[in-house]
């Protein structure tokens, strides 16, 4: 299961609405992929449609897809947005992070 903050879900859906996204029937596309310095990092996008390997995932009124080959990496991760004087953005509160970037953009298990 992947969790969305109170602070994330307010920021999500500010961000769809402002790109054409409806945040009531639209997704959070959440992924991993190789690269950053730590070497995986993590991918956020919006969508419209899911794929056959998607897992759907709703938390406090944020609809979000996983990818199978990214769900092993996400499995108890929080979505929140951080909006203070260190920079503002999402950052992913992964519990299966070993060892995550100064950034916290980038992560290794």
């Amino acid at each position: 299961m992947i969790k969305v903050s109170v602070s994330a879900k307010n920021k999500v859906r500010t961000l769809m609405m402002e790109e054409g996204f409806d945040p009531y029937q639209d997704y959070i596309r959440v992924s991993v992929k190789s690269g950053g310095c730590s070497g995986l990092s993590y991918d956020l996008n919006f969508d419209k449609k899911t794929n056959d390997d998607d897992k759907l995932y709703e938390d406090n009124d944020v609809k979000i897809i996983v990818d199978k080959k990214s769900l092993l990496y996400l499995l108890g991760t929080t979505l929140d947005y951080s909006g203070g004087l260190n920079g503002k953005g999402f950052v992913f509160i992964n519990p299966n992070a070993q060892r995550t970037c100064g950034c916290g953009e980038s992560f290794s298990l």
